[in-house]
């Protein structure tokens, strides 16, 4: 499997490179996070109140931006169709893209937190807190947004339909990554932590029967 899978994955990190989406969401928080403190004021115990829950909302739509590159090309280019003939599954397929998917915003985006963070003054635990959270629940972003892509692959305006689709999925997401960044929040993270294993687990093979279904 290693011998077609990890160039499989590097290609799609290259072309989310080459194409921008790696650093559209990082350029997105960090235009989300300069524009908030004008939106609320410049109240430094409001900020770090609220701060932390509107980065992890830009985090989960910056995932989404660039939903509609992840399968479609692919599929119109017709590589999804030759990977299938060479007897690639398509789980395998719809794998590699999330992996791919997570390297090119998961660190990024936890690396852009921490001056986005600055600017909303949230704390240093908060800060640590949030860390921790965006490393357990970015796996699960890039699964959702894999997931997605995978279901409204060529259908017209799928971007659109892809963020009607991810949002009511993402909401147990946001509760518990939300809830993380209070203190005492050991809980919030492991429900986090339980979600995003099962979201990562699944994806690949709801995505890969999407894609497949596609193809007939």
């Amino acid at each position: 499997m290693t011998r077609w899978f990890w160039p499989l994955v590097w290609r799609d990190v290259v072309q989310a490179w080459r194409g921008g989406g790696i650093g559209m969401p990082v350029a997105f928080l960090l235009l989300v996070a300069s524009l908030f403190p004008f939106a609320v004021g410049p109240d430094a115990n409001l900020l770090g109140a609220t701060g932390g829950g509107m980065l992890w909302i830009a985090a989960l739509l910056a995932a989404l931006l660039p939903v509609d590159r992840l399968v479609t090309p692919d599929r119109d280019a017709g590589v999804l169709d030759q990977l299938a003939v060479r007897g690639i599954p398509d789980e395998m397929i719809a794998l590699a893209k999330l992996i791919a998917h997570w390297i090119g915003f998961g660190p990024p985006l936890m690396i852009t937190a921490l001056p986005a963070a600055a600017l909303l003054k949230l704390s240093a635990d908060t800060i640590l807190r949030l860390e921790i959270g965006l490393a357990v629940g970015t796996p699960a972003l890039a699964a959702l947004g894999v997931l997605v892509a995978s279901l409204t692959a060529g259908l017209r305006s799928s971007g659109a339909l892809a963020g009607l689709l991810a949002l009511p999925l993402a909401i147990p997401l946001l509760i518990f990554g939300a809830g993380s960044l209070s203190e005492g929040s050991g809980a919030a993270i492991k429900f986090l932590a339980a979600i995003a294993l099962l979201l990562t687990a699944l994806t690949p093979i709801a995505a890969g029967a999407a894609l497949r279904a596609g193809r007939e």
